[in-house]
């Protein structure tokens, strides 16, 4: 894997500039997609560049997500984080990156995810 092309797609992800400041997070989604891999999967392959960079995006989203549930609006109300927020949009496309890979990693790795028949619905301004 790129880690320079790792974190790039990382910043297009998440929409976020510093990409130095998520090091941890980037680093932690690079040892996570290597113990993914099967034996003898090209490690170069750009699409796990792009699974890697969604990995990363989703344990941010979940970070902000956890800390987003402490704070209140001023209604008063708790931020939702249900369909359409930021953390809904990084797991679905974590989920496609995953299926885009699938010859490249173990799929008993991936059963945390549950596929439903719900309609991907994901505008920009939810992200």
């Amino acid at each position: 894997m790129n880690t320079v092309s790792v974190r790039t797609l990382f910043a297009l992800f998440s929409d976020e500039e510093d990409t130095e400041r998520y090091a941890p997070v980037i680093e932690l989604a690079l040892k996570e997609t290597e113990l993914m891999l099967v034996t003898g999967a090209d490690r170069s392959d750009v699409r796990l560049d792009f699974l890697c960079a969604a990995l990363a995006n989703y344990r941010l989203q979940q970070i902000k997500s956890g800390q987003d549930r402490r704070k209140y609006t001023y209604a008063g109300k708790v931020i939702d984080s249900g369909a359409g927020s930021s953390l809904d949009c990084a797991e679905r496309l974590l989920r496609d990156y995953i299926q885009l890979c699938e010859g490249l990693i173990k799929p008993a790795g991936f059963v945390f995810f549950s596929f439903s028949g719900k309609g991907d619905v994901c505008d920009k301004g939810s992200t």
